[in-house]
């Protein structure tokens, strides 16, 4: 059943997307702000009680929800599926920034790409060279994917085989939003908050993200240049302040053949509210690297390059779900 429920989840996405302003995100910081006014209190163990009640709450009512509705109905089960995963999972959630990006560069409207990628990641992009736009648009775009394809992915079909359905999704969507809006709240808008809360957000989200960022590497690896991937991943992905990021995007420039990592723009203060900003996905996610791996420099033809990468590797992984699905079936 996870195979269907991905496949009619990602068809659902592409026929019809969600709006950047939809409720759903609304609501989502809506709770994150709600649920750290009322719990935290500057302590240490607050912040665990905030990360808790923050992320592993929702993920455990929708696993009891699934549950109940499963012992109801196989078919309501699928629908819930269906519909977490159409919330959590898709392309359309970041690609409209890479794509109006893409048409400003190929109209030779380079300023016009800066102010694009400057408000999709609070960058300071009025100096960057066109060269520069492209990496950034790369890594971006390579990064967005695994947190809202892969990512989700991996953490709904182990929660899911174990009965819990869609509460894995769940998880993961919650611990990445959750490690984005206290960072963003601290350094973007100037209101104060607790670092134990901002620290202790960005370290349990990268340990959830720990696994799915070495699947999404393998899988890039798996349908780009293989032994260039490998290479590049175990040489390069040092270079990266994060751990999992450096995975990700050193095996995605072996397999593209792309020099990525690099110097990086300081973030821009332009007074934008954070309820707006994050709801429309984006977030002071500056990509730290300290030097940049080998390859050619990016030119218009990686952005389709990438675009190919990320579709092959969606096809990479439904396959081995329905590989699954069927050995689960036939056993």
């Amino acid at each position: 059943m996870s195979f269907f429920a991905v496949l009619f989840a990602l068809l659902a996405e592409q026929l019809k997307p969600l709006s950047n302003l939809n409720p759903i995100h609304h609501g989502l910081t809506g709770w994150v702000r709600w649920v750290g006014r009322n719990f935290d209190a500057g302590e240490d163990t607050h912040a665990r009680i905030v990360w808790a009640v923050t992320v592993v709450a929702p993920a455990a009512m929708i696993a009891g929800l699934y549950v109940l509705t499963n012992r109801y109905s196989t078919v309501m089960a699928l629908g819930l599926d269906v519909a977490i995963l159409y919330l959590t999972l898709g392309f359309r959630q970041f690609s409209h920034h890479f794509t109006d990006i893409r048409d400003a560069l190929e109209a030779g409207r380079e300023d016009r790409a800066r102010e694009l990628l400057a408000h999709w990641q609070n960058l300071d992009a009025s100096e960057l060279p066109r060269t520069e736009i492209l990496r950034h648009v790369l890594e971006y775009s390579l990064l967005a994917a695994h947190r809202h394809v892969f990512g989700v992915f991996f953490w709904f079909v182990a929660l899911s085989t174990l009965g819990l359905g869609p509460a894995g999704a769940v998880l993961y969507r919650m611990a990445e939003f959750a490690s984005r809006y206290w960072s963003y709240r601290s350094q973007v808008t100037g209101v104060s908050t607790h670092d134990r809360l901002m620290s202790l957000s960005q370290t349990l989200f990268s340990l959830v993200d720990h696994v799915p960022a070495r699947l999404t590497a393998f899988g890039f690896a798996v349908v780009g240049n293989f032994e260039d991937a490998v290479d590049a991943w175990r040489r390069h992905a040092v270079l990266w302040v994060r751990p999992n990021e450096g995975t990700i995007l050193s095996a995605a420039s072996g397999a593209l053949g792309v020099r990525l990592g690099g110097q990086v723009a300081p973030a821009s203060d332009d007074g934008k509210d954070v309820s707006r900003t994050l709801t429309q996905g984006d977030a002071p996610d500056v990509i730290e690297a300290q030097g940049s791996t080998t390859g050619a420099a990016p030119q218009m033809a990686h952005l389709r390059s990438v675009v190919g990468l990320i579709w092959r590797s969606v096809v990479l992984w439904m396959l081995l779900l329905a590989l699954l699905s069927l050995a689960n079936l036939i056993g």
